[in-house]
């Protein structure tokens, strides 16, 4: 043994050195039971339900690729990316009004937030498919006048479908205004000042510098927004608009198989929540680079790096 004095320290050259030390994790055998306990229960309740005569399996594999389930799925898709289509660009004017310095803007902006986010949705789904009861004919003219360049009655312009547009479209559209105003207020004010600095004009600077930079923040609630959208569709079967949830409806009033019936409108659902799941954590990981953290990563990837490593712990010890 040689000690080796520098300083008042002394080191000693016998000591392992930390590349040769093998690190063991702590365990936690807590956690294991309560994994296997809840997989207990999991598999336990998947038996039962699988077992349970009551859920008909039989007519739910009738109705699961029925013509009349894949014509309820193509309206409900339209409506959710109509409404999400009408809702971001109404959302976006706005936001950008209630950032406005003009009072006039601001107002109005804050007026139809109040309005639409104030009052439930099964609500402003209803008034607009009963609008004809309120005003026979839409015209589209000067007011206070007889000049009329367009009159039609509302319950040929307003049918089903497009009630049920409007109604998810505007509702959308005061959560959405906030979405965006919060982003937009997450950028630094020095890149708006920086851009008129250039030349640059506000409605430019606005699409060119502060949008793209406060997606970030915009991208994760909007991804929400739209799987919420989706599922909200089903509140437009009150008016009859020939959703998933409307047909659905339709169905079980005729031969009383309600829950069989349900449980092919929530294979759906959750069939198609899960694929709007897939660009809403691409967008996530698009436009967060250089913020994202090491908890973000997917549970997927935690799982094939686990067993990745365990397998290299294995090659390890056998090698010795």
């Amino acid at each position: 043994m040689t000690d080796t004095k520098a300083g008042v320290g002394t080191v000693r050259n016998d000591e392992p050195r930390t590349q040769d030390l093998e690190v063991v994790p702590v365990r936690n055998y807590g956690r294991w039971l309560a994994a296997a306990a809840s997989l207990l229960a999991l598999a336990g309740l998947v038996g039962s339900l699988a077992k349970n005569r009551n859920l008909h399996w039989d007519i739910i594999g009738d109705y699961l690729f029925a013509p009349l389930i894949f014509d309820g799925l193509t309206t409900t898709l339209w409506l959710t990316t109509a409404a999400m289509a009408l809702g971001l660009g109404l959302g976006t004017l706005i936001a950008v009004m209630r950032l406005s310095s003009s009072p006039v803007l601001y107002g109005l902006a804050t007026l139809f937030v109040w309005i639409f986010r104030g009052t439930p949705l099964l609500v402003q789904i209803i008034f607009w498919g009963y609008a004809a009861a309120l005003y026979q004919y839409v015209k589209i003219g000067i007011p206070f006048t007889d000049v009329t360049f367009f009159q039609a009655e509302t319950n040929a312009l307003l049918t089903p479908a497009v009630a049920a547009l409007l109604a998810l479209g505007l509702n959308e559209a005061a959560y959405a205004s906030e979405i965006v105003r919060a982003g937009i207020q997450s950028v630094d004010i020095g890149q708006a000042e920086a851009a008129h600095s250039l030349g640059m004009r506000p409605a430019l600077t606005m699409r060119r510098i502060v949008l793209p930079q406060a997606m970030r923040v915009i991208i994760p609630p909007m991804g929400n927004e739209t799987i919420n959208m989706l599922k909200m569709t089903a509140l437009v079967s009150v008016i009859s608009a020939h959703d998933l949830m409307s047909n659905i409806q339709d169905v079980y009033a005729q031969n009383y198989q309600v829950i069989p019936l349900l449980v092919v409108a929530s294979i759906w659902y959750l069939a198609l929540v899960t694929l709007l799941s897939v660009p809403q954590a691409w967008l996530e990981r698009r436009y967060g680079r250089g913020t994202a953290r090491a908890g973000d990563v997917s549970v997927m990837n935690r799982m094939f790096g686990t067993a990745a490593g365990l397998l290299r712990k294995a090659n390890k010890e056998a090698g010795r």
